[in-house]
């Protein structure tokens, strides 16, 4: 196995630079902490390692392995040929400033003992990525004792997404933002996945499906020995032809149960512990006194992608999309998000330092049929929480409404999320 380890090393180190379109992402090469970028498969944690690497200006002083390439076939007891192989090819580097660089890190049982091994006795530049939330379990944080700083890595943001296009419009002129409407249409329903940004639409769908598969088979049914295929199936098409809508244990375990299916409470929750740990879904909590509320949470898809191609397209639809991408934004925000729902809803109120800061409502276009019912929500908000401010988001509509000494800011999405 030392053979082909040093191998991989030093193709790595022979390796022609490639292209790099940087992400937002501010992430320090010495922070003297081990590094983790965990998110969804094909969301880019890759190409951040790269974007760090760039900095380095001896690439022999980079150890760079991915662990799901097919020739590392590594178990616990191989870790340490890893260090016994790089040292091999550069003997030198034993006094030298290392940097590691683990992807995938997850695919080797015993990882975290490793990682903190190397982290004691060899470099404290250490960077790991990783496809699944278990990276952040309780068991890892006490192998690692506070020795981590974590990144959630996420599809592209809109921002980023037209820095891929190579789009640097303008939002005050007309024709920029005429152009920034129709991207932001496109990435609506293509969502932000760096690779497939300029594949066309046949193409663009077979590879989300691709990329869906990948998360369903790897990072769970292989993960946790799922044995009931059809009803994981079953639980993910729910969710996602479903974006952004409430979900409820009690309820689905009911609608079950009256098909004749048997299966327990215990069993649903972990079934949806699987989808949020593999990074397909993000559950939102509601920020609610009533405890039967509470219970009750919203499910989001990771990025719009993976619901578009279960859907339709209609006006609904691409609201409940819009919505998606409000939330993920706030995620990329680093935000407390709680959605609020009590006699009405609003989609978002946002916390900081113990109280709420601000409340936000989204809907694709604020029309006869549901103005009063998307104000009136808000309104609830603004007055349990004693905002004078409130903010509806829509696709591209802009505006500034008054109701009593309460102000309300209708903008787009895009425009909003630009100008963050």
């Amino acid at each position: 196995m030392k053979p082909v380890i040093k191998q991989i090393i030093k193709e790595f180190h022979l390796k022609k630079p490639i292209e790099i379109i940087d992400r937002e992402y501010k992430i320090p090469l010495d922070s003297k902490k081990i590094i983790s970028l965990i998110g969804p498969r094909r969301s880019g944690k890759t190409f951040l390692l790269y974007q760090l690497m760039r900095e380095i200006k001896d690439k022999t002083n980079i150890l760079y392995l991915n662990f799901e390439d097919d020739r590392l076939n590594l178990e616990q007891k191989d870790l340490k040929l890893i260090f016994e192989a790089y040292f091999e090819l550069y003997p030198e580097k034993k006094y030298k400033e290392i940097y590691v660089f683990f992807d995938e890190v997850q695919e080797i049982k015993g990882w975290e003992k490793f990682v903190r091994r190397i982290y004691d006795t060899i470099t404290d530049k250490i960077f790991i990525t990783g496809s699944s939330a278990k990276l952040l379990s309780k068991e890892i944080a006490t192998n690692l004792r506070g020795r981590t700083i974590k990144y959630d890595i996420l599809p592209l943001s809109f921002r980023e997404y037209l820095k891929f296009k190579r789009l640097n419009e303008s939002i005050y002129t007309i024709n920029g933002k005429a152009i920034l409407l129709k991207e932001f249409k496109l990435y609506l329903k293509k969502g932000g996945f760096p690779e497939t940004v300029n594949m066309v639409d046949e193409i663009h769908r077979k590879t989300i499906n691709e990329y869906l598969d990948v998360m369903i088979y790897r990072d769970i049914i292989e993960r946790y020995s799922v044995k009931n295929i059809n009803f994981l199936n079953y639980l993910i098409r729910r969710v996602l032809t479903n974006p952004s809508g409430e979900i409820s244990i009690n309820k689905i375990y009911h609608e079950l149960k009256s098909n004749g299916v048997k299966v327990t409470k215990d069993y649903l929750y972990s079934y949806i512990h699987y989808l949020d740990e593999a990074f397909i879904i993000s559950i939102l909590k509601n920020y609610s006194e009533s405890l039967i509320k509470q219970g009750i949470k919203k499910v989001y898809p990771i990025d719009t992608s993976l619901s578009m191609n279960s859907l339709m397209g209609t006006s609904d639809e691409l609201g409940k999309l819009l919505e998606t991408i409000c939330y993920n934004e706030l995620k990329r925000q680093n935000r407390e998000i709680y959605y609020f729902s009590e006699k009405r809803e609003c989609d978002f109120t946002i916390r900081e330092k113990n109280r709420i800061i601000r409340v936000i409502q989204v809907c694709y276009v604020l029309n006869e049929k549901n103005k009063n019912r998307e104000i009136e929500g808000l309104i609830e908000a603004m007055d349990k929480f004693k905002l004078k401010k409130g903010l509806i988001l829509t696709l591209d509509q802009e505006e500034e409404l008054k109701v009593g000494e309460k102000k309300i800011l209708v903008k787009p999405v895009w425009k909003w999320i630009l100008e963050n």
